[in-house]
């Protein structure tokens, strides 16, 4: 005699069974005790099978966004700008807990919310000094006008010079009336 199994599906639980077989020739051939209940899908009965639920956990990662803070400089030009320190992007970890129902996700809770880098602000210098535009003709400076006076003189301006300037070019505003090379003097 050999023996033979036999496997059923009873609510979804799969059953095995050792069967011993009455003739060796067909080894497919079941003793008739052993013939499936009458709930086997063979008969045409529906078994719902149970559902396969997994959960995982699921992690993300996103970029936070880093500010510009704008501070006055007086060593820069006005209207001039400059970067003294770079920005850089902060790190979010969000951590969740997905559940998945037969391989579709059918839940999800956000378990831990973690800055893992925060972001570096971006500072940027803002120029406020005044440039004086100064003649290049004169050494000390001497504003650049239609006409420019010695202050306390008996020019009309519409600029003038207070104190002694030198003269390094040509005197183009007349300030060195003795040529001596000292103008306003």
């Amino acid at each position: 005699m050999k023996r033979a199994f036999a496997v059923f599906a009873v609510g979804g639980v799969l059953l095995a069974t050792a069967c011993r077989a009455e003739s060796a020739t067909s080894p497919e051939a079941l003793p008739t005790s052993a013939t499936p209940p009458a709930s086997s899908p063979s008969q045409g009965a529906s078994v719902t099978p149970t559902p396969r639920v997994e959960r995982r956990t699921v992690v993300q990662r996103r970029s936070i966004r880093y500010s510009t803070r704008r501070v006055t400089d007086p060593g820069l030009a006005r209207g001039t700008t400059r970067v003294a320190r770079h920005g850089v992007k902060g790190v979010l970890t969000l951590t969740y807990r997905v559940t998945f129902t037969d391989g579709r996700q059918t839940a999800k809770k956000l378990v831990r919310k973690v800055v893992t880098r925060a972001p570096v602000t971006r500072v940027v210098m803002v120029g406020t000094r005044v440039a004086r535009r100064c003649d290049p003709n004169y050494s000390g400076c001497v504003p650049i006008a239609s006409d420019v006076d010695c202050a306390g003189g008996g020019g009309n301006g519409p600029a003038y010079v207070s104190g002694t300037v030198r003269v390094i070019g040509s005197d183009i505003y007349d300030l060195d009336r003795d040529g001596d090379g000292i103008g306003c003097d």
